[in-house]
């Protein structure tokens, strides 16, 4: 475009705007051309595990793109997952990195799995553990007031109550008529919701209370045989049971004569002495538990009426082994980290890892060995 006066001419030039494809890091163009225009846009895609680092595309402009086309790898930060752990632990998880996890006890994956991947957009599926909630209760001699027009809310989430009542012959632990089923992370509560009622009338060939007296599911009572009579076990004590009184509350006479064969055998325990054939009437023997198991009960049992009385069981020690402390993060308080034994009944107390902390909601660091199982506590 050209001026012209007497004295001059400006004459203005203008000059065509053109950019070459940039170079994209872990990346590639989409369609490129040789050169592109002003105002002209740059597409660009990232390769597998990265993304753009501001968006997917460039700008032509009189100073060059309007940003320098980047992909950066893409990672996940560790997850904080509460009331659970996981494994393995990494500083950054890359792409397609994946980690499994398990829930604290009364604690359920919220998906349903516990295994977790990065990706591009994050952790998927989230790892997230959430109350168990409590399924349509099922139980044995009751049900649930109007469960029909109830079960089609399940499940129920923790904190709900139902008021249920049992058949005849059973009743809630509470001895009451009905009661109410709770929903708690443990579960239904009470866990056996109907027991059995037994009642007591008399023994007989025995000193009895002659009046009706009720008892439930797990209750004993100690009765007194005539001399030369025995209940059916030899011993003195009846137990309600689910099926009634164990052993029937009448008394036997004992048959002094019988004989027993071979006390009976017993699982991780044995008797002290060799095994006989045959016993006289009255006869004692002695058991004793392997190494690490617990002896419950009476050590020494009777030949009566031809019979054994009870033998006594061997509790299962606990093993506490090494790769089980380290995915609880956990170690020995005291005492150096090696495969532990300790017998049932007896306590062990645990402590976080260096740089851990007790996860929220962990079991106590005190516990105790039940019949081989231990309530581990768990550190994040």
């Amino acid at each position: 475009i050209s001026f012209h006066n007497k004295h001059y001419t400006i004459t203005l030039l203008h000059l065509e705007i053109l950019c070459t494809p940039p170079r994209v890091e872990n990346g590639d163009g989409i369609n490129v051309k040789p050169v592109y225009k002003e105002n002209e846009r740059y597409h660009y895609k990232c390769k597998h595990g990265y993304v753009p680092k501001e968006r997917g595309d460039a700008v032509c402009t009189g100073s060059g793109w309007s940003s320098q086309p980047f992909c950066e790898e893409k990672t996940c930060s560790p997850p904080y997952i509460l009331n659970g752990i996981y494994t393995p632990h990494r500083i950054i998880h890359r792409s397609d990195d994946e980690i499994r996890y398990e829930c604290n006890y009364g604690f359920h994956p919220v998906t349903g799995s516990t295994v977790s991947k990065c990706t591009l957009t994050g952790w998927i599926p989230i790892p997230r553990c959430t109350l168990k909630p409590c399924e349509f209760p099922q139980f044995k001699y009751g049900r649930l007031y109007y469960e029909e027009s109830l079960r089609p809310n399940f499940p129920v989430s923790i904190g709900n109550k139902y008021s249920y009542y049992c058949d005849n012959g059973f009743s809630p632990p509470s001895g009451y008529s009905w009661d109410y089923l709770r929903c708690t992370a443990q579960g239904w509560e009470p866990e056996v919701p109907c027991v059995r009622k037994c009642v007591f009338h008399y023994v007989e060939n025995g000193d009895s209370a002659y009046w009706e007296k009720i008892y439930v599911q797990g209750q004993s009572l100690k009765v007194h045989c005539y001399n030369g009579y025995s209940l059916q076990n030899g011993q003195d004590l009846m137990t309600c049971t689910e099926n009634g009184w164990s052993p029937p509350p009448k008394c036997i006479r004992i048959n002094s004569t019988g004989k027993c064969g071979p006390p009976p055998p017993i699982d991780n325990g044995d008797i002290t002495s060799l095994s006989l054939p045959v016993y006289e009437p009255l006869s004692s023997v002695e058991y004793q538990c392997q190494k690490y198991y617990l002896l419950k009960g009476k050590k020494t049992i009777t030949c009566r009426n031809g019979k054994w009385s009870e033998p006594p069981t061997c509790l299962h020690a606990c093993v506490i082994p090494e790769d089980i402390m380290e995915r609880h993060n956990i170690i020995l308080r005291w005492g150096e980290n090696k495969k532990v034994y300790i017998q049932s009944g007896e306590d062990i107390e645990f402590a976080c890892k260096p740089r851990y902390r007790e996860s929220r909601g962990s079991p106590p660091f005190l516990t105790t060995c039940i019949n081989g199982h231990i309530n581990y506590p768990t550190c994040v």
